[in-house]
């Protein structure tokens, strides 16, 4: 089974939705791109990587899960602590590296290429948001990397392939909770990454050619 790694916000291991069993010890990674070891620097304080994480244990139970912390205070992130988080994922093996969010700024396009380059050449799958706010989004848009976009009628850990046949459609929900409305919970494209993230983890997908040819030949 895969090993995947989730750039986000960390995760909260006594969470109902998680299996901590299958987390690996992760790491904090500072705006400067400082690396932090120290688990308790990993702890979800914002919910946002833990629903991402829940999400992509719901479609891949078995798959090992490696939390990079590089959100802090808020969903943000400096473009270092992102590529940093992705060299994280390369330096631990990890074969699906989940990274629900990115940047629209063009100036970071040549590291994540480099990035990407090397993902791929490791037999490493990025997953990532393909656009933000309507502009292309650095890594997702890139040709090695597997772009997600959102598809709110679509049911959760059904991707499909996108009318362009770039990218890869999907939910934007994440695991549901009990009396409460889906609206209400956490919802938006990084869960619409995840599912995909879980969708590639437990079919063993390694390339972003790979899983569109899949959607396109055999629709889930």
């Amino acid at each position: 089974m895969a090993r995947v790694a989730v750039i986000d916000s960390g995760v909260h291991p006594e969470h109902p939705h998680i299996a901590a069993a299958r987390l690996m010890p992760g790491c904090c990674v500072l705006a400067d791109g400082t690396v932090l070891d120290d688990q308790a620097e990993v702890l979800d304080r914002l919910g946002h990587g833990t629903a991402v994480t829940a999400a992509i244990q719901e479609l891949a139970p078995d798959a090992e899960v490696l939390p990079i912390r590089v959100f802090r205070d808020g969903l943000r992130a400096s473009a270092r602590a992102l590529a940093t988080g992705i060299r994280q994922a390369l330096e631990a093996r990890c074969e699906v590296i989940n990274l629900s969010l990115g940047t629209i700024n063009p100036v970071h396009a040549n590291v994540f290429a480099g990035l990407a380059q090397e993902a791929a050449g490791q037999g490493a799958l990025i997953v990532a948001a393909f656009e933000a706010e309507g502009q292309p989004c650095w890594p997702g848009c890139l040709p090695q990397v597997l772009g997600v976009g959102l598809d709110w009628d679509l049911p959760r850990g059904k991707p499909r392939l996108g009318a362009d046949g770039r990218k890869v459609i999907a939910s934007g929900y994440p695991r549901p909770i009990p009396g409460v409305a889906p609206r209400r919970n956490l919802h938006g494209v990084s869960f619409a990454v995840a599912q995909v993230s879980g969708w590639v983890a437990v079919r063993g997908i390694a390339s972003r050619c790979d899983a569109l040819n899949l959607l396109q030949a055999c629709p889930v």
